[in-house]
């Protein structure tokens, strides 16, 4: 496959897919957004996401869903599929996994703003969803995570 400049840099895009077996933030990728001057959706949903409980090592299964405003650099979905695969031997509470998954992206990208939320099976008789946001300080995306955040517990 021949590399353009968009798809410059990118490794897991075009090849042949590897997967990891415990969680792995370094497979992540990026590529620059050709409209930061636009503030507009990404959406992600990953209908088939694995954990494990760290205390009984039980598989827990949820939907994971990602929205941000990009900024300069943007989330590769492959790379973001493989990264949320190696969760699947990795043993975190529901709670911890969704907010690792929000800093590893604002790590990644520094979003204008970012949510994740964790629409876990139930365990016990109980369902878990946790909710995490971010919004660049100073901004109208840090006044959007609050208000967003406000509305998303009621």
């Amino acid at each position: 496959m021949e590399k353009n400049r968009e798809t410059e840099g990118l490794k897991s895009l075009g090849s042949s897919t590897k997967y990891s077996m415990d969680y792995a933030p370094e497979v992540l990728e990026t590529f620059e957004n050709k409209h930061p001057e636009n503030d507009y959706w990404v959406r992600f949903n990953c209908p088939e996401f694995t954990s494990l409980c760290p205390i009984t090592g039980q598989p827990d299964f949820a939907e994971i869903r990602i929205s941000y405003v990009p900024n300069v650099r943007m989330v590769e979905s492959k790379s973001l599929k493989l990264y949320l695969f190696s969760f699947r031997n990795h043993g975190d509470f529901h709670e911890d996994c969704v907010n690792i998954i929000m800093k590893d992206l604002i790590k990644l990208m520094n979003p204008k703003y970012i949510e994740v939320v964790g629409l876990f099976t139930p365990r016990g008789g109980i369902s878990i969803y946790p909710y995490a946001n971010y919004g660049m300080p100073n901004t109208k995306y840090a006044e959007m995570a609050e208000k967003r955040f406000a509305e998303y517990g009621g």
